[in-house]
């Protein structure tokens, strides 16, 4: 006896397409490079960008460090329209006019770098923040100007300086004119010295080449992030040179501050905190 039967042109459902039956987890999750788990994104992204098992930290966004330092989130940005007119009309696998257009368009930015001015623990501060996502976060005639420009505005206002460093060095595509930057700057600094105004500069990965070699080592205090590499030439080129195998964690951060480069590793949780106290007891001490 037959308990079913199919009727004839009997309406099959609808196969559910291939997209829904997926569960979309694209973006949910990211790959810590540090300890290779699978995090939660919103989980990294609330612990500041840093892995919450190992404490890998993240590369994060120029605009990031400002809101992460100043009160409130509050602060103005300063010289906002300066952008490269490219002085050589340089010309690599692409004219050089044609990639700052390039950048300008995917980071948002006209340059290198972001300054702006606010407070930090109630105290005045400017704060210039290096966009790594642009050309390689290098130096060129507009980062040069635009640090300048800080550095005379802390002058005038009587305010500490920040650094966030982030930069592969000098941009080769402006030559000379880029070079002549760590001069300018480093001059700068001199007279802000001289005039007694605290300048922190805040190393984080990677910071290398002609910004290691000028501003980025003349702070008051110079901080840096756990396992940020730090140094002029890349570790391949010193050990071509050099012919020698170069000793574990070369470079890095914790490397730097045992052998007197640098005066302090912190996290990035405690960057802020960190930078408030140090300008509270150099304005004690008469800075």
């Amino acid at each position: 006896m037959t308990w079913f039967k199919k009727k004839d042109g009997a309406k099959q459902p609808d196969p559910i397409p291939n997209e829904e039956r997926t569960v979309r987890t694209e973006g949910l999750f990211v790959k810590c490079p540090g300890c290779e788990q699978m995090l939660f994104k919103r989980e990294v992204d609330d612990n500041l960008s840093v892995c919450p098992k190992c404490g890998h930290h993240w590369r994060i966004r120029a605009v990031e460090r400002l809101k992460m330092t100043f009160d409130d989130e509050q602060w103005q940005e300063l010289d906002a329209g300066l952008a490269s007119d490219d002085p050589l009309l340089f010309v690599d696998t692409k004219s050089y006019r044609d990639r700052l257009r390039g950048m300008q368009k995917s980071t948002g930015m006209l340059d290198a770098l972001i300054t702006g001015q606010g407070r930090i623990g109630g105290r005045p501060a400017i704060i210039c923040s290096m966009e790594l996502a642009f050309v390689g976060g290098s130096m060129g005639v507009v980062v040069g100007e635009k640090i300048t420009r800080a550095i005379e505005l802390a002058l005038e206002t009587r305010s500490a300086l920040v650094i966030f460093s982030a930069s592969g060095g000098a941009r080769m595509q402006e030559g000379a004119i880029s070079l002549m930057q760590m001069a300018k700057i480093s001059a700068a600094l001199a007279v802000m010295d001289d005039a007694g105004l605290p300048f922190i500069s805040v190393l984080t990965d990677p910071t290398t080449g002609g910004v290691t070699a000028s501003f980025a080592m003349l702070g008051d205090l110079n901080i840096a992030e756990p396992g940020a590499q730090i140094g002029f030439a890349g570790p391949r080129v010193i050990e071509q040179t050099i012919r020698q195998k170069l000793p574990e964690g070369f470079q890095r951060s914790e490397f730097l501050l045992d052998h007197g480069m640098l005066d302090a590793v912190v996290e990035r949780k405690d960057l802020r905190e960190f930078i408030m106290s140090s300008l509270k007891f150099m304005n004690r001490n008469g800075k």
